[in-house]
């Protein structure tokens, strides 16, 4: 009996399936967008605009595309896999020529009730067509060089328009979920091994291109990254941000200042308050307690995903919500340490809760995708 056979005999249809889906998942997903309406609003000074109330409005949106997603069997996501890839190819290409500027960057696509980003769309479609991938190369070819050059094309591609936006956060997140999915699809450490023995190389490279005709990374990157090795530097000018994020996480304590009472973000000292550095603001108010809480509460769902992973039996599904778990975990851990100054600052928002409607929309069709393997698993 084929796959596709077992599954139609075994996995609910219709209204069945709404109740076969993994509500504890959902519960900590909306438990997490709700700390985020939160500090939304406290860092708006007690107002749900312009913040909050367009986030919440944001997050219904997306938590019924989820649903949507999680209502079509998943092998028809398999399906669509090479479709999904190729339209984000599209649109990365037209915000090349055509893209709304914002901040310096090119990056994104005016719809008029919001701007789309890409670049984040794309992030969920190398997912499904590495997964895709995987679920058709047979295990024995997995660490062929033929075969493992394949997936790496299919990552440098988008990383090299994305770069081109500049976005250098997101090129990162795609090479690093990218080159999980590889390895967790089972290709040789060794390959991994090599990449990170050429990255301490590109590296050098890279420092050593400063101030050169053929200079790697634009200006202001070169100026993130001195200040992530020495932010006393300049602390009234490139510095400025991490240090009073530093300054905000410090001040918190175990317990934190108590809501709206944080007098970083209150007061405007803090940069980018509702967007990448609404971490340090949820540390100020709620202390360590309530940032170690968020942390819990996205290890949790990465630890759902990986439970529902290992108890599919399907690789496709099993690799799609390993690929959405790390690509999920790569956004926190980055924005995290980012905001501490454990990295450099490299704009990237913290999931669910950070302001911004493509990050938001895209992570929950991912979450749509994880609910579709679980709903639709062979039982």
């Amino acid at each position: 009996m084929s796959y596709l056979e077992y599954t139609v005999k075994s996995v609910p249809t219709g209204i069945g399936k709404f109740w076969h889906l993994n509500w504890a998942l959902i519960v900590l997903l909306t438990t997490v967008a709700g700390v985020g309406f939160l500090m939304l609003y406290s860092v708006a000074g007690g107002s749900f605009s312009p913040w909050a109330e367009p986030q919440i409005k944001r997050f219904l949106l997306g938590f019924t595309l989820m649903i949507i997603v999680a209502m079509v069997p998943i092998w028809f996501w398999r399906n669509v896999a090479g479709v999904a890839y190729g339209v984000s190819i599209i649109l990365l290409l037209y915000v090349e020529f055509f893209g709304t500027v914002g901040m310096g960057a090119q990056r994104w696509i005016n719809l008029g009730f919001m701007r789309l980003q890409p670049s984040e769309l794309m992030k969920i479609a190398l997912v499904m067509l590495l997964a895709a991938y995987y679920d058709w190369l047979p295990l024995a070819r997995t660490s062929k060089p033929q075969w493992v050059a394949i997936p790496v094309i299919m990552i440098l591609l988008p990383t090299m328009l994305v770069l081109r936006q500049p976005d250098l956060g997101t090129a990162l997140l795609l090479i690093s979920g990218g080159g999980l999915l590889m390895f967790m699809a089972g290709v040789h450490w060794a390959y991994f091994a090599a990449v990170i023995a050429s990255g301490i190389g590109l590296i050098a490279a890279v420092f050593q291109s400063r101030e050169t005709e053929w200079q790697m990374l634009k200006d202001y990157q070169f100026r993130r990254i001195d200040t992530f090795l020495n932010p006393a530097s300049d602390p009234l000018g490139a510095g400025y941000h991490i240090t009073q994020s530093k300054i905000a996480l410090g001040s918190g304590g175990w317990t934190g200042r108590g809501f709206m009472q944080g007098t970083q973000s209150r007061l405007n000292f803090l940069p980018e308050k509702h967007t990448d550095f609404i971490f340090t603001t949820l540390a100020e108010e709620f202390g360590f307690i309530g940032a170690f809480s968020l942390l819990l509460l996205y290890l949790l769902i990465i630890l759902f995903c990986v439970v529902s992973a290992i108890n599919n039996k399907n690789r496709f599904a099993s690799l799609v919500t390993l690929g959405v778990a790390a690509t999920f975990f790569l956004f926190f851990a980055v924005n995290m340490s980012m905001v501490m100054g454990l990295a450099p600052v490299v704009g990237v928002p913290l999931p669910l809760v950070s302001y911004g409607g493509s990050a938001m929309l895209i992570l929950l069709i991912g979450f749509g995708l994880v609910q579709s393997a679980h709903v639709h698993r062979p039982r």
